[in-house]
């Protein structure tokens, strides 16, 4: 133990006071006061002053602005800061001197929201490089804080290069330019991108002046689109057209490269102002029409691949690179009018022939229809005239139906030769497309590649017998089924029909005939070569009264005869006269007579 040393005791020391916790003079305590006052810096609330970082963990930093305590902040407002440290400058906003506690609160936030907004017109008007937290995702990019300030970082603008996953970036601090401020919407927009763009550009430049056309290079695939690939030079990027990855077709460039693989392509030219480069990749690879078969002639038989379909054709791949169309008129031995999909479709593997071989022009033609026999080579033994056959109903037109007796034989029906009775306006009166009819043929036209066939040569001319029974003048029962202009169609037995015009639709009470109405008609005209009766019902009851006024008038006339002969007797005895002849008769007749005239 060390020891003491002998200490004299002061005079004038007051040991009462002492005791009491007052070891002041009243003097002596105010100048003591004044002086503590004067070391410390006049602050007041809502002020933004600098203070120093003196300690800091995990959740909180201490500040000191000189004033008699010290400020804690959340260690969240510095999070744009991840290198803060004890020792730097800080600045912080004044909420409240002393709280309920004695305790200073300062904001760091909120001193930077202040000057905030002056801070960013100063960066932009600089050019200045600022530093940035990416707090989160938005539409088309990202929200980073700025000085306080929530400012836009489009997608594009993150780096120059695409970006696959915006969500690695959340969170982190990354250096920035101000590139523009909506000073009426207080709207900032900044990008990473531009930091590095003028680096680049000076390296892109060095880079196109080595470039040479034919020359090859490694490149890494950089980003995939519908049109082509972007390969990244080493700094620059070059385009490969999607018909330039391969000499065969490609549908889509996945099919040929991935992302980030590296590859050898071929530099096929470049824009020294646009720093345009368009490069190759099947350039490297010898065209497969040079390593075609040289025995392949015209004639031969190949087999491909379907791999682009139009109306007028298919294209097919028979070797990679290699391609001959296939016309539609080379797909069948048929003449109608067809698409092209309705033989094949992409990716059907197909058997054809050579039609044309050009190896200059890189050209072929191609038929799948010469795989089989040309049916109108032997078509008079095959389908002779008078053979008879059952057709499918292919097309109509107003004059007649055009049918396929097998694929490639076609005939025509003319509308004449459907039917021996029924007057036929249009063919789908008669049959429908699709339908099966039974045919005869009548002609052959090999040159045209065409049959006249017929459909009621089936059948016997049946008007041979309607001659006999559609005489001139027989009556017969008919139903008036189509009211024309210019007449009425009327049904007739054994589905005949006849025809009669307005003056032979008149009734005996002087009324107009209807549809539906049945009747008695007479033929007043029958022609079995162009198939025609026609018929009349007011001459029915017409010919009735000439016949009843002639036989009235042959009466009247015999009467008369015998009154001469007995003149006398008459004009003597009128008595007499009555009894010569039925008076009541004779007005009958008279009446009759005149009703008739």
């Amino acid at each position: 133990m060390a020891e003491l040393k002998n200490v004299a005791p002061l005079a004038d020391f007051d040991w009462n006071a002492y005791e009491s916790g007052d070891t002041l003079v009243n003097e002596s305590r105010e100048a003591q006061e004044k002086a503590y006052e004067g070391s410390l810096n006049k602050v007041n609330d809502h002020e933004v002053v600098d203070g120093t970082v003196i300690a800091m963990n995990k959740r909180e930093v201490v500040v000191n602005i000189g004033f008699k305590s010290d400020g804690i902040i959340p260690m969240s407002e510095f999070r744009y800061n991840p290198d803060l440290k004890v020792g730097d400058k800080v600045e912080v906003y004044i909420e409240n001197q002393e709280d309920k506690k004695g305790q200073l609160i300062l904001s760091h936030k909120k001193a930077r929201a202040t000057r905030s907004w002056d801070r960013v017109n100063e960066a932009l008007e600089n050019e200045e490089i600022i530093k940035g937290y990416i707090k989160c995702r938005t539409k088309g990019g990202m929200i980073v804080d700025v000085f306080g300030i929530e400012a836009f970082l489009p997608g594009s603008q993150i780096d120059v290069k695409p970006i696959r996953d915006y969500d690695v970036f959340v969170g982190k601090t990354m250096e920035f330019k101000v590139v523009k401020i909506n000073q009426e919407f207080k709207n900032v927009v900044v990008s990473h991108k531009a930091l590095i763009e003028a680096e680049l550009e000076q390296q892109k430049k060095e880079i196109i002046s080595k470039l040479e056309k034919g020359q090859v290079l490694e490149g890494t695939v950089k980003n995939i689109t519908s049109y082509g690939v972007f390969i990244d030079l080493g700094g620059v990027d070059g385009l490969i057209h999607i018909t330039d990855l391969s000499w065969g077709r490609v549908s889509d460039p996945k099919e040929v490269v991935q992302l980030d693989q590296k590859i050898n392509v071929v530099i096929l030219d470049f824009d020294d102002e646009k720093k345009r480069i368009a490069l190759g990749l099947k350039q490297l690879t010898p065209h497969p029409w040079d390593a075609l078969d040289p025995n392949l002639k015209v004639g031969d038989k190949v087999k491909g691949k379907v791999v682009v379909m139009a109306d007028y054709g298919a294209f097919i791949e028979i070797a990679p690179g290699v391609e001959g169309l296939i016309h539609v008129s080379e797909m069948s031995w048929s003449q109608h009018l067809r698409s092209a999909q309705d033989f094949m479709k992409v990716g059907d593997e197909v058997e054809a022939v050579i039609l044309t071989l050009d190896r200059e022009e890189r050209k072929m033609s191609l038929g799948i229809k010469q795989l089989k026999a040309d049916p109108w080579e032997n078509i008079e033994e095959k389908y002779p005239v008078g053979s008879k056959h059952t057709a499918k109903v292919r097309n109509f037109t107003n004059f007649g139906v055009f049918v396929e007796i097998e694929e490639g034989v076609d005939g025509l029906i003319h509308i004449s030769d459907l039917s021996w009775t029924k007057k036929i306006k249009h063919p789908s009166e008669f049959t429908q497309i699709g339908a099966e009819i039974e045919v005869q043929v009548l002609e052959i036209d090999k040159e045209n590649r065409r049959l006249s066939l017929g459909h009621k040569q089936l059948e016997e001319n049946p008007w041979d017998v309607f001659e006999t029974v559609f005489t001139v003048n027989s009556i017969h029962e008919g139903t008036i089924v189509e009211m024309l202009d210019k007449g009425a169609v009327i049904q007739l037995e054994y589905g005949v029909e006849g025809f009669a015009t307005p003056k032979h639709l008149v009734k005996e009470d002087g009324s107009q005939a209807q549809l539906n109405e049945k009747l008695q008609f007479k033929v007043i005209e029958f022609n079995k070569e162009s198939k025609r009766i026609i018929l009349s019902h007011s001459r029915i009851y017409e010919d009735a009264q000439r016949a009843e006024a002639k036989e009235a008038k042959k009466t009247t006339n015999s009467a008369k005869k015998g009154m001469k002969k007995e003149e006398t007797p008459v004009i003597q005895n009128q008595a007499a006269a009555t009894t010569l002849g039925d008076i009541d008769a004779l007005a009958a007749l008279k009446a009759q007579m005149e009703k008739g005239e």
